[in-house]
């Protein structure tokens, strides 16, 4: 009694000193709104330019580029996992000659006034590079198991090099993005956009919204192409990819507010820098033509793209068979805008740790020294993977996604992230047992492999690994994976 007696007093003292001083104490968190997600990449081999659809009737369904460059392909699962092994069928096969004979690149399929809709490129067997967009409609509850009708060619201002049609809806209104070749400018390909009166006709004249004129846009080639939206915030993102399809290809992004007038130019921004780009640390070279799905819980936005495993190409990028379809959680900065981060190593998604006691506040390296801080930039000093312990069975090892082969380790008490040296005493010291959260069971807390009873925790913002003993030692070892 006289215990708690004291405890009340002192957190009575605690709350008056914060008030005094103008220091907020500590704001108990609520599990998050955007819990983390677990994926193993890559989700399919030789996939290129893929589309993850998350479907009503519970089902993702997958199409992408095949490197025969001669059919359209689709899977369906109830996991975005589960579409690396689920089965793959031709819903629709080239033409033997003439239009829609020749490289049939980028499919997307779409549900859309209660029937399929797959959007796809395709060339001719009299001019391969006579690419034009095309667009088939499928009825029937699966799209596995449809019959297929070629509603034709999506008709626009010219009759140019055209591909990579996409379609969402903003505000009731259903638009199309695509990636066009002007035949007054010296480029490849631009991005335009207009209103739809159905599936395959476009309403009005088509908008140019973006020119490939900044340097990391032009390399190999001047591209924009492969449009993606997403919405968040009462913004419209539009993400791109751009240059030439090897280690230089890479995302930008357009944003306009949702209720602008998207079909007028001046409605976007174009951001001066990509937002996802090769990563030689992580081994992950030429990520781009993304789409955008949703978690199987729903509450957390995930980027699907493709890239390589190597930065080193024979002939022509076209001809190179090995892009993959892989996946990683989209996360949010405070101001509402995307932050895609790295491209993650291949194997196990990272996560986020954000500290009960601070909720605002994720565990990040910061010259190697473990720590929480809000607002991390860059994103991947804040995401770790969560890999099978170093030193024993049944625990986990924490390693930086921007570090391979970096790990939290513990030393004189301080949390560091230092590099595997490949002995046992570090081994020990980078492992621990993850455990239901001290504070809050639907937390973690990761306590000590080889100093039983000693937790990672945060004091002054710096980890360290100690013996919680007070409510407040327990919410500072106690994270949620975001």
């Amino acid at each position: 009694m006289r215990r708690n007696a004291v405890r009340l007093i002192l957190a009575g003292l605690v709350a008056l000193a914060a008030v005094l001083t103008g220091v907020a104490a500590p704001a108990q968190a609520a599990a998050p709104d955007s819990p983390a997600v677990t994926y193993t990449n890559p989700i399919a081999e030789k996939r290129a330019d893929p589309h993850i659809y998350k479907h009503t009737d519970g089902y993702y369904y997958f199409t992408a580029t095949v490197p025969e460059y001669d059919r359209i392909v689709l899977r369906r699962a109830t996991t975005i996992q589960g579409l690396s092994t689920a089965q793959e069928v031709t819903i629709w096969t080239k033409h033997s000659s003439g239009v829609m004979g020749a490289h049939i690149w980028a499919p997307e399929i779409h549900f859309i006034d209660g029937k399929w809709y797959v959007y796809f490129a395709a060339g001719s067997t009299s001019d391969v590079w006579a690419i034009r967009m095309y667009v088939l409609e499928g009825s029937g509850a699966n799209p596995l198991a449809a019959a297929w009708t070629e509603k034709g060619q999506i008709r626009t201002t010219w009759e140019s090099f055209s591909l990579d049609s996409t379609t969402f809806v903003v505000n009731g209104v259903r638009y199309l993005a695509w990636a066009q070749r002007n035949p007054a400018e010296n480029n490849n390909t631009s991005l335009f956009i207009a209103k739809l009166a159905n599936p395959w006709t476009i309403s009005g004249t088509p908008a140019e919204i973006s020119q490939p004129t900044l340097s990391w846009e032009t390399v190999g080639f001047k591209v924009n192409e492969g449009p993606a939206v997403i919405q968040h915030g009462g913004k419209v993102f539009m993400t791109y990819s751009a240059s030439a399809t090897d280690a230089n290809y890479c995302l930008g992004m357009l944003t306009a507010s949702a209720t602008a007038d998207l079909t007028d130019p001046a409605s976007w921004a174009k951001g001066s820098q990509p937002v996802f780009r090769t990563n030689d640390a992580t081994s992950q070279y030429g990520p781009g033509h993304n789409s955008f799905t949703v978690s199987e819980d729903g509450r957390s936005d995930i980027l699907v793209y493709h890239d390589r495993s190597y930065r080193d190409i024979t002939g022509d990028p076209l001809n190179d068979p090995n892009r993959r379809t892989r996946v990683q959680k989209l996360y949010w900065k405070a101001d509402g805008t995307p932050d895609f981060g790295i491209p993650v190593a291949d194997g196990v998604t990272p996560k986020r740790l954000s500290s009960y006691n601070y909720p605002d506040r994720f565990i990040r390296h910061w010259d190697y020294r473990a720590r929480i801080e809000a607002n991390v930039s860059p994103l991947a000093d804040s995401q770790f993977r969560v890999v099978p312990g170093l030193a024993g069975t049944g625990t986990v090892s924490l390693e930086a996604t921007g570090f391979p082969g970096y790990y939290l380790r513990h030393k004189n008490s301080e949390v560091w992230l230092e590099k595997n040296d490949g002995t046992s005493g570090f081994a020990s010291d980078a492992t621990f047992y993850q455990q239901a959260g001290l504070a809050d069971a639907a937390g973690i807390s990761y306590e000590s492999y080889n100093y039983a009873g000693r937790y990672i925790r945060h004091y002054n913002y710096l980890l360290y690994v100690q013996t919680p003993s007070t409510a407040t030692d327990k919410g500072d070892a106690t994270f949620y994976a975001q």
